[in-house]
């Protein structure tokens, strides 16, 4: 007998049992076993629906959260790097090398040279009693490069820390710091590593002679002889030497210097120089460095300094290298700006940064230190035990997530009576479609490099229940015979066919695939890049080509450095992105398990819903018998008061005719 027959049997034998009761109808109990045998039944069966609902629910979780792990844990191994060779140095001291994601190094073999590494300049001045010392009022101009930044001093800022803010926020790129010690606090100036990210600071027109002390140029004009010469430009007629007006002052007066677009180079600014007639003469000397201005008497004997060169308020910051004398400067450098020099084959190649990323295909090199005599080499370390570990983790992962499954979808034969149990989940179609996916892993293509491209043709063997196990001798053969192969099976790659093709996207920014370029042509000074990527144009930003967003290739960027008919790129996510793209089929907005989810989420809320409705139908039901029966206790109670009083009537009615 079941569970809901036996409860019907209950309140049937309640209600009898009302209904013969000696001493009138408990009708407490008749309504209770109405009411159970109206709405037990279907209690019952909604319970049992919610209890399979949770059981769905439960499981789904546990595959999803499954599938997540499996997904996480191989995409976090693979990002770590363990699973791609790494390049080697001779002397980590001086030099540190790793590899770019998705380049192939297993050759690497180089040997180079760190002549000197990038600095960035750096200024300290002298000592102030404290961070809150004024420092004076006015303007002071950082001048970087051909940029020049205006700083200024106020009531409202005039302190050591002040100035420090007020210089932080001015764009400059120069970073302020107070220092303090036992001695006092010093204000500390850093810039960029690199030559070019030298800087001057030069007192404006309005500067107080204290804020003018912090003045600083360490490339300004020289004495040298008999004249007085300015720092090299590249040549005399393209180099900018700086719009603007400068003051010349000699024994014979005071001129203006005016240097505008037609006259901003160093042939102009001789000119101007000896257009005023004031007893000097300027030239151009050119040697190996580039070109100088120098300034000498007209007799060719000055003794400096018989004349001053002064930038008037309108002079940008460049000119500040033709300031003479120099301001005298309370700053002094503790380090000057500097390029870093590697010698890679023989040749000397400068870099602003200590991170070079442009010098060996699929490298970044980060200078340590200067030692421009030794000979550092660099080799590639393959991660041939680091793989066989992943794949060996790979196939315990995959075959405790088909045993959860396996567990969700089971069928068994249990009890006496033959009856059959299955997982909550048996038979549900979008758990089958997660089983053909995880399934197709071993066969599906994941390196189009050359070598083996399938799990299972490295050693992966699925068995006749759906598990995995390894073959490691066939691994370790195919490891042997296709290292690069295997290796990027596991990792994301992208490679051009043309070595005239660098493709600077991220990697996953394209999908998987591979892309037909057609008539790349390269940026000159004549024209941009221009040339068709998945057929469709590509679009042109600096020298760089990007995949139109409407074709198959969108997020993919190029960076042509010669003319190519024809080439091809081809992208390969290894099994991190393969395994990737099955989880968010499966997870993302719409796929079978977001579908299932949502089916569950609604049949729970549905039955939540009808048991609410059974249980408030009961309760009308209840209160509906309770006042029918409640009416007819006083009935029943009215029928037996008559009857009482009959019955002494009659017992009265008999006595008196006895």
């Amino acid at each position: 007998m079941t569970t809901t027959s036996a409860t019907a049997a209950s309140s049937g034998s309640a209600i009898l049992t009302a209904l013969n009761a000696n001493n009138g109808i408990d009708t407490g109990s008749l309504v209770t076993g109405l009411v159970s045998a109206t709405y037990d039944t279907k209690t019952a069966a909604v319970t049992a629906k919610e209890t399979a609902n949770t059981a769905k629910i439960s499981s789904l979780a546990t595959l999803s959260n499954g599938i997540d792990a499996f997904s996480t844990a191989l995409t976090t191994l693979i990002s770590g790097g363990s699973l791609f060779t790494q390049p080697t140095s001779s002397n980590t001291s001086v030099l540190t090398a790793t590899a770019k994601a998705g380049s192939q190094i297993g050759a690497l073999s180089a040997q180079l040279s760190v002549r000197q590494v990038a600095q960035a300049q750096s200024l300290v001045s002298p000592y102030y009693a404290n961070a809150g010392a004024a420092v004076g009022t006015g303007t002071i101009v950082i001048g970087s490069g051909a940029n020049s930044y205006a700083v200024t001093i106020n009531s409202g800022n005039n302190t050591l820390a002040g100035l420090a803010q007020a210089i932080n926020s001015s764009g400059a790129g120069v970073t302020a710091s107070v220092v303090t010690d036992s001695t006092g606090a010093r204000l500390t100036l850093k810039g960029a590593t690199g030559a070019a990210n030298a800087f001057t600071i030069t007192p404006g027109p309005d500067a107080s002679a204290d804020l003018a002390k912090l003045a600083f140029n360490a490339s300004g004009m020289t004495v040298s002889g008999s004249s007085v010469v300015s720092p090299a430009l590249k040549d005399a007629t393209t180099a900018a030497v700086g719009q603007g007006n400068f003051t010349l002052t000699t024994a014979q007066g005071s001129a203006t210097i005016t240097i505008d677009s037609a006259s901003d180079n160093l042939t102009g600014m001789a000119d101007a120089i000896n257009n005023a007639g004031l007893g000097v003469t300027a030239s151009i000397v050119t040697d190996a460095s580039g070109s100088r201005l120098a300034i000498s008497d007209s007799n060719g004997g000055l003794t400096a300094p018989s004349f001053t060169l002064q930038p008037a308020a309108n002079a940008q910051v460049g000119q500040v290298r033709f300031v003479y004398p120099q301001p005298t400067s309370g700053m002094t450098q503790a380090q000057s700006a500097q390029d870093a020099i590697v010698r890679l084959d023989g040749v000397d190649v400068s870099r602003a940064s200590n991170t070079i990323d442009d010098l060996i295909d699929g490298v970044s090199l980060n200078l340590v230190s200067a030692a421009p005599n030794e000979t550092i080499t660099l080799g590639a370390s393959r991660p041939t035990d680091a793989i066989k570990q992943a794949v060996s983790d790979f196939v315990a992962a995959y075959n405790e997530l088909k045993g959860q499954i396996d567990t969700a979808t089971a069928t068994s034969v249990t009890g006496t009576d033959g009856s059959v149990t299955t997982g909550p989940l048996y038979n549900n179609s979008a758990i089958r479609q997660m089983q053909t996916q995880l399934s197709r892993l071993t066969s599906t293509v994941l390196n189009t490099s050359g070598g083996p491209s399938t799990l299972a043709e490295i050693g992966v063997v699925t068995n006749r229940d759906g598990t995995l196990t390894l073959d490691n001798a066939l691994l370790t053969k195919q490891l042997t015979a296709y290292p690069d192969a295997v290796e990027a099976m596991f990792n994301p790659t992208q490679h051009a066919s043309s070595p005239l093709i660098k493709i600077t996207s991220a990697m996953g920014a394209t999908k998987p695939g591979t892309y037909q370029l057609t008539n790349i042509v390269a940026q000159t000074s004549e024209h941009s890049a221009s040339g068709t990527i998945a057929g469709v144009a590509g679009v042109t930003t600096g020298g760089s080509l990007y995949a139109s967003v409407t074709s198959g290739a969108s997020g993919l960027v190029i960076q042509p450095s010669g003319d190519i008919a024809s080439a091809t790129i081809t992208v390969d996510l290894g099994l991190g992105g393969a395994l990737q793209a099955i989880r968010d089929s499966l997870r993302a907005s719409g796929g079978v398990l977001d579908a299932l989810s949502t089916q569950l989420t609604t049949e729970k809320t549905d039955l939540t819903d009808q048991k609410t409705k059974i249980a408030d139908d009961s309760a009308n039901y209840r209160d509906r018998l309770t006042t029918q029966f409640a009416a007819m206790n006083t009935r029943v109670a009215a029928y037996k008061a008559t009857q009482s009083y009959l019955e002494q009537q009659v017992a009265v009615w008999t006595k008196s005719t006895a």
